[in-house]
């Protein structure tokens, strides 16, 4: 049997209350909120966050990483190298991107599905759109993962019964490379254009599984035409799933594999759920859970995360995230670029957060170094990553000068469990909150962006509970 045999899913840890859109430029906006990736956020660190929830949940080693997103984080470069390299992958494993589109995201669970091996399939997406715009009150930040393998590598939790496709050439959405926001054709003919399409594919995809209606338990309804998803609620009834938007907004790219998480995070064994995503047509697929998903336990629940998110976020800080609005710089000189053969040399260290272990002291160096601080043991270590290490802050301070996207910045000297002592910049913080003794983790982001290159390495924020 072949399935996934894992998933995960990320959601940023910030909100913005769609009411303070109206509040502050008095148009757009709506009820509810909407996820927000952070100013040192991507959808490449978020890929690499949903993909650490799947592995942390599955311990598998994936022969193949395919990852989908809308908004790439790089164009001509693969971005799927630096998850790779972050999740600290062998060199054999394979790694690709599939980007441009929100469809870019059912190439690559089919890629996954079709492959042989086990494969990860990344979805990552981070939607905009101009100020008191649908798109940038509807959108949302976001990505999931999910594992594909074989019943002989570990449990599959859920397996593909039939699907099917309907595609055609119709302007609904469309940016041009470089724009920063979508430009949209009239609802009413994206509607026109979706529901038969829709309604084709669900009807092949229920012979293919020689299924009826009768026979799904959930239907997941995700595109980024809402209009055409909310007339598509008819054919699901009281089985349609809630599309988080109302909580998190729609992640375009992520949101499909993102519901999919959700509902499998609370799913009983012999459900039958079917998939519905629009984008540029219809896709249909249909899945069973198995025996085996009630012995599956997520890393970090989609609904815990929605949870444990902030909505303190205001909306002048999100535009000047966004790049919409420009504020008075740090008086401080503007970052260098990194430098690609440093760089390249330490991407165990800056990738994958991989320190070294005195095999004699059992001392652990962060950074990695050659000479032990305990006995002075000379090329004597081993890799150790200390990625997944919790620790606790030892001491901290608030730099109100560094340069940064969202000062004040917090410096913390954190200790791990186990050995070794970091200092190292928090994130998704409050500064008033921060306390000696707090538990914190990692996570992978984005320090700066210099002459167009990212400057990614792990930064500590506050533990999850």
């Amino acid at each position: 049997m072949r399935g996934i045999i894992g998933y995960g899913a990320y959601v940023p840890y910030y909100r913005l209350d769609r009411a303070n859109i109206a509040a502050v430029m008095g148009a757009g906006g709506g009820r509810g909120s909407r996820a927000v990736a952070s100013f040192d956020e991507d959808t490449t660190t978020m890929g690499v966050e949903a993909a650490r929830n799947c592995l942390r949940s599955i311990e598998v080693t994936p022969d193949a990483v395919m990852f989908a997103t809308a908004n790439p984080a790089y164009l001509d470069k693969t971005n799927a190298t630096a998850i790779h390299a972050a999740l600290d992958l062998p060199q054999s494993a394979w790694a690709v991107d599939m980007g441009g589109s929100a469809k870019s995201g059912e190439a690559a669970m089919r890629l996954a599905s079709a492959s042989p091996g086990t494969n990860l399939a990344i979805f990552s997406d981070l939607r905009t759109g101009n100020p008191t715009s649908g798109d940038e009150a509807n959108g949302g930040d976001g990505a999931a993962a999910f594992l594909i393998g074989d019943s002989d590598t570990a449990p599959v939790i859920a397996e593909m019964l039939g699907g099917a496709q309907a595609t055609a050439e119709f302007l609904d959405r469309y940016r041009q490379p470089g724009d920063s926001f979508s430009r949209l054709w009239e609802e009413r003919f994206g509607e026109q254009a979706y529901l038969p399409l829709a309604q084709d594919a669900v009807e092949r995809a229920l012979k293919a599984a020689n299924l009826s209606m009768d026979d799904i338990d959930k239907v997941v309804v995700a595109g980024l035409h809402a209009r055409a998803a909310r007339g598509l609620a008819r054919i699901a009834g009281d089985k349609l799933v809630d599309d988080l938007t109302g909580v998190i907004g729609n992640s375009g790219a992520a949101q499909a594999s993102t519901l999919i998480a959700s509902v499998l995070d609370t799913a009983a064994p012999g459900e039958t759920i079917m998939v519905i995503h629009l984008a540029d047509g219809a896709n249909a697929g249909i899945f069973r859970t198995t025996d085996a998903i009630a012995d599956y336990t997520p890393f970090a629940p989609v609904q815990a995360q929605i949870d444990a998110g902030s909505d303190s976020l205001d909306y002048n800080k999100y535009l000047t995230w966004r790049g919409f609005l420009d504020r008075e710089p740090p008086r401080r000189p503007d970052p260098d670029r990194p430098g690609a053969p440093p760089a390249s040399r330490s991407e165990d260290w800056k990738f994958a957060f991989v320190g070294s272990k005195d095999r004699s002291s059992g001392a652990i160096h962060l950074p990695p170094m050659r000479v032990s601080m305990v006995g002075g043991a000379v090329d004597d270590m081993e890799r150790i990553r200390m990625a997944d290490v919790p620790a606790t802050i030892a001491t901290f301070t608030v730099d109100r000068l560094a340069f940064s996207l969202s000062p004040p910045t917090v410096a913390v000297v954190i200790d791990y469990d186990g050995g070794g002592r970091f200092q190292a910049e928090m994130t998704d913080v409050d500064p008033d909150e921060v306390k000696i003794g707090d538990r914190v983790e990692m996570t992978f982001r984005r320090l700066f962006t210099a002459e167009g290159i990212h400057n990614y390495f792990w930064k500590a924020r506050p533990l999850s509970s």
